[in-house]
């Protein structure tokens, strides 16, 4: 079991030793970004026991390592974990009631704040991302946490072109990336467009992330581009259901070698719903390897 988060290695993540399970076997694959994951621990673990993923990865745990709620995780048994976290803000996890091996984190931008973590699971890497927010003006100039997102979503891109050092082999991409690409991922799309989140430069470069490994986007392989599609809902919204002006923020990707294995992929958008939510749904995929 895996309770701290890996600190850089000399030897490149391209290097770690995939874990691997017998043929046929199905992992389905959760993201969710739970907006503090001790003042929800208890939202996490209904979520377990109803929904059952073999993978969950969690974004903006707020958490610093040696406060994760591990005990509550190891009697879910989701006993393999690990986890990279910082007190207040940001942090991301891996739990997992399958082996897992993990693998050395990318400090994106150099900032040194806790945005990735990757582990091997299944015989794929499993790339867990929580992208900058963006502030709320769309202008690098005017906004550098408009800025830091540009870039962090630049160094993405370079990272797992062609140029690059990430990972080969089977790969998952997932995470809150904090951008709805596609027209109908958002309530209103002309609305929206000079909004962050839904801007053009945005979507542009989001876009070039994908194009870098030619991933697939799970959620519009299974559900047509035309219908709408959200998993994240504000919580200025007194009622977010009715009102329903969502936003698809968050994403599971996959490499075209996994294409004929997913079968399946959806949001759980009644999890909004529960009591003491966060504001954003868990997002499942299920994939034969």
């Amino acid at each position: 079991m895996q309770r701290r988060a890996t600190m850089p290695c000399p030897s490149p993540l391209t290097q770690a030793r995939l874990v691997r399970y017998p043929m046929g076997m199905s992992i389905r694959i959760a993201t969710w970004n739970i907006n503090s994951v001790r003042l929800r621990e208890e939202t996490v673990l209904r979520f377990l026991r109803e929904a059952g993923p073999d993978v969950l990865c969690l974004q903006e745990t707020k958490s610093p390592d040696a406060a994760f709620p591990h005990d509550g995780f190891d009697a879910a048994g989701y006993t393999h974990r690990h986890v990279r976290g910082e007190k207040g803000y940001n942090g991301v996890a891996i739990l997992s009631r399958l082996p897992l091996e993990p693998l050395t984190h990318r400090d994106f931008c150099g900032k040194g704040d806790c945005r990735h973590i990757a582990a091997s699971v299944g015989g794929m890497t499993v790339h867990n991302f929580y992208v900058p927010a963006g502030g709320d003006v769309p202008d690098r100039e005017a906004n550098d946490k408009f800025g830091h997102k540009l870039d962090f979503l630049d160094e993405m891109r370079d990272w797992f072109g062609p140029d690059g050092n990430a990972p080969g082999g089977p790969s998952v991409l997932v995470g809150d990336l904090n951008i709805a690409p596609q027209e109908h991922d958002v309530w209103s799309h002309k609305q929206l467009l000079k909004v962050v989140s839904h801007t053009p430069i945005e979507v542009e470069a989001l876009e070039a992330v994908r194009a870098s490994r030619d991933w697939i986007d799970t959620a519009r392989e299974i559900t047509p581009a035309d219908e709408k599609l959200y998993s994240w809902w504000s919580y200025r919204s007194k009622d977010w259901s009715a009102a329903d002006k969502g936003r698809r923020l968050d994403h599971i990707w996959i490499t075209p070698d996994l294409r004929g294995a997913l079968r399946s992929c959806d949001t759980h958008r009644d999890v909004r719903g529960w009591e003491k939510p966060s504001d954003h749904a868990p997002v499942v995929a299920t994939l034969d390897v």
